[in-house]
Formats: C-alpha cells, structure tokens, sequence
C-alpha cells in the first residue's frame, strides 16, 4: 500500500489519538509549532486562516516541538494555555512531537521524504509549514518564514478543487 497522510496518527494535546483519516476529504496544513520562537506570532494568522476556511474544508493541524533552540519547553497543558490565552488558537494542536532524529514522528519522516527542504530533507526551524491536498497528497513545503497570510492562494488553489 501507498504511504499517504491518511495512515498516520498522532497524539492531540489533550493526548486523544487522532487518526488523521478524520481530515479525509479537507486541504490540510500540517505545521511543527513552538510558543517562545520568533515566529510564535503566526499563531495568529494561521487563526485567522482556520477561521476564513475552516467551513470550507481546510484543516491546520499544529505540532509543538522543542528540538529548535529550546522553544517549546512546555508541558502540553501550559501549550494549550498559551496557545489559547495569547492567539485564541482554536484549529487542531497536538501533543508536542520531534521532527528530526531518531524520535521523530512517522508523520514527519513521511512529509519530510515527500517534500524535502532546500536544503534537505531535515526541517531546520519551527513553523515549517506542509499542505496536503484533499487527496491526502503533500504538494507543498514552505519555510517558517513564510507567513501565513502568503499561503493564502495556493490554501484557496486547493480549496477550489474540492
């Protein structure tokens, strides 16, 4: 069988198994997330995004890490505080996971296998960004420094073929 996106399952932060089979059928962005990190800001506009399309079939789904820089040294309880208190998150978080190494989560190894980074596969920061089509297919990779807000057309692109 095919590795698609659909096989994998992980963790939320209330630690509830999701099957990502629940997201059959929706665009997806799959995001490795960190509260005390430069770009923690765009907390907000993948909110912001969440609530534009949600209702029209896009799915964030947020991955805390800690692997870069000591970012994410929180427990999930605190994660889920923070993320709510400060950017009134409310699109799909998960327990906190590794994206690189030995640990890293099967979901990584096969979104960073499909859509290898410019330089390499390894993923270098957080908020390193994977959209996934309504196919359960990676199309696109984007750096942490591409804001939410710019992945604005190629989220509506996809929403279109729904």
């Amino acid at each position: 069988m095919e590795n698609n996106f659909y096989q994998f399952k992980a963790k939320s932060l209330q630690g509830k198994e999701i099957d990502m089979e629940a997201f059959k059928g929706k665009t997806v962005l799959v995001v490795n997330t960190a509260s005390k990190c430069g770009f923690t800001p765009q907390y907000a506009g993948l909110e912001e995004l969440h609530e534009k399309y949600k209702d029209k079939g896009l799915a964030i789904l947020g991955f805390p890490c800690n692997q870069f820089g000591n970012q994410e040294p929180s427990d999930e309880k605190s994660i889920a505080e923070g993320c709510l208190i400060n950017y009134g998150v409310t699109f799909q978080m998960f327990s906190k996971v590794d994206v690189n190494g030995n640990n890293a989560h099967p979901l990584f190894k096969y979104l960073k296998n499909v859509l290898g980074g410019t330089l390499g596969k390894k993923i270098k920061w957080n908020f390193t960004k994977f959209l996934i089509d309504q196919n359960g297919k990676p199309v696109k990779r984007f750096a942490p420094i591409t804001t939410p807000e710019k992945l604005e057309p190629e989220i509506t692109k996809l929403l279109e073929q729904n």
